[in-house]
């Protein structure tokens, strides 16, 4: 079977064949980029730490947060080894 386009008859193979072609072209082309932006992952992690501010209303309640998130920090660190 086939199918007329622009006034020539097409096969399907050929039709089934560009589809493809272009599909998995397009899925391949998409994928390829830059890889920079993952190696600073960890310089990130760090920046975000530093650009959050702690909106405490007192300087106890900045401790105990500052205090908090060193413990939860260790205690990750441990759950990762």
């Amino acid at each position: 079977m086939s199918y007329v386009i622009f006034g020539r008859a097409i096969k399907n193979e050929y039709i089934s064949l560009g589809v493809l072609t272009t599909t998995f072209g397009g899925a391949w082309l998409a994928t390829r980029g830059k890889k920079s932006s993952a190696a600073h992952a960890g310089q990130s992690v760090q920046q975000a730490k530093e650009s959050v501010p702690i909106n405490a209303s007192s300087s106890d309640e900045e401790e105990f947060i500052k205090t908090f998130i060193k413990e939860a920090e260790k205690e990750d660190a441990h759950a990762k080894h």
